[in-house]
């Protein structure tokens, strides 16, 4: 398959990425950094644009270049991201709260935009899958621009899904976990007095006992990319949390299950 990963460079995008690759399939890595030393493992099959997904003039420069070497593309993972403003959100500040919800906000729907015409020339039924979790479905002290851009990324996800009903394209959001990566090591550097004494305990539990499994996360973004999830769409899908391996489409159809929803009083 011809797969587009954006945060290819660190943590999650790098490692799928990485498992994708050895598995036979095609990767266009977006980051910010330089990928030319993992390119040089994947020699012809791993390609590299520097982009920085907040910037909607860079990511369709990078989709013109992807275009111009693929007649299509099977799938989009969107694992760039930054956690950005930490702190009491009254006290925040307003440029690099708003900086935050660009990078996870904004950069999730510039790929999807730039791609979409990519991926509607697949010739099997098209993924999209968007890293959410940090925040998305419980309010999290002192983390309140991340967490509000993934709360945004899943109703996203799920306007998508609606919008694009009838046709070949699933679009899902997952929540990873708390996997032990460089947003865990920034958690431990900001201290307990900016990211708050539960964070600072949390992150350091995963630093030691090395937080949720990764390989899990990839496992359930793997069944997202395979026909096995035709028809699963518009989901929020905990990776360690939630039994994905059976989740049937037809028992989903017209249901709240893995929706972000309101509950009233019984």
């Amino acid at each position: 398959m011809n797969l587009i990963v954006t945060g290819s460079s660190s943590g999650i995008g790098r490692a799928l990425s990485a498992r994708l690759l050895a598995q036979g399939h095609r990767v266009f890595g977006l980051a910010r950094s330089d990928q030319a030393d993992f390119a040089a493992l994947w020699p012809g099959a791993f390609r590299a644009a520097r982009c920085d997904v907040a910037d909607w003039a860079q990511v369709e420069r990078a989709a013109a270049l992807v275009s111009s070497e693929w007649t299509h593309a099977d799938a989009l993972v969107t694992c760039a991201g930054l956690q950005g403003e930490v702190g009491r959100a009254v006290a925040a500040d307003p440029a690099r709260w708003g900086a935050t919800v660009r990078a996870n906000l904004d950069g999730t729907f510039h790929a999807i935009r730039a791609f979409h015409a990519l991926l509607s020339r697949a010739p099997r039924r098209a993924k999209i899958v968007c890293l959410s979790g940090g925040g998305a479905t419980k309010p999290r002290p002192n983390f309140s621009a991340y967490g509000s851009a993934k709360t945004a990324v899943v109703r996203l996800v799920e306007t998508i899904s609606e919008e694009e009903r009838g046709r070949p394209l699933d679009i899902n959001a997952v929540a990873p976990g708390a996997i032990a990566t460089r947003l865990t090591d920034e958690v431990l550097a900001l201290g307990p007095d900016v990211a708050g004494k539960a964070e600072v305990e949390a992150a350091l539990k995963s630093k030691l006992q090395g937080g949720a499994p990764l390989e899990r996360a990839l496992d359930l973004i793997a069944w997202l990319l395979s026909p096995q999830s035709d028809g699963v769409s518009g989901r929020l899908i905990s990776a360690p949390w939630d039994p994905w391996p059976s989740l049937d489409p037809k028992g989903l159809a017209g249901t709240d299950a893995y929706t972000l929803r309101r509950v009233t009083p019984q």
